[in-house]
């Protein structure tokens, strides 16, 4: 019948989590879009791989700093249209419909 989705799973593992344990989220992040949806969906904090390896291969240390420079300039943008000077006022309530940002 498959799996379930890493962010389709992250709300329930926050709520059970609690404040016991920091839930760190690494799965699909691409681009500030996403560290934004997995801070609404309960993580403490995101994780990234491939974006990372990617700029890696591509420039080495510099191909790194530019993607997460980039990353974090999306990231910073999204909380800005959605109303956010700062990640900690993020919530799930951000990507109801009608909320700041569409699921």
């Amino acid at each position: 019948a498959g799996s379930v989705a890493a962010a389709d799973a992250l709300p329930r593992v926050a709520d059970a989590a609690g404040d016991r344990l920091t839930v760190l989220f690494d799965s699909g992040v691409r681009g500030g879009a996403d560290v934004f949806k997995a801070l609404a969906l309960g993580a403490r904090a995101v994780l990234l791989g491939r974006p990372y390896v990617y700029g890696l291969g591509l420039d080495g240390q510099a191909g790194v700093e530019h993607v997460i420079r980039c990353l974090l300039a999306e990231f910073d943008l999204t909380l800005a249209l959605s109303g956010h000077a700062r990640p900690g006022t993020v919530t799930r309530s951000d990507l109801e419909a009608g909320g700041a940002v569409g699921p």
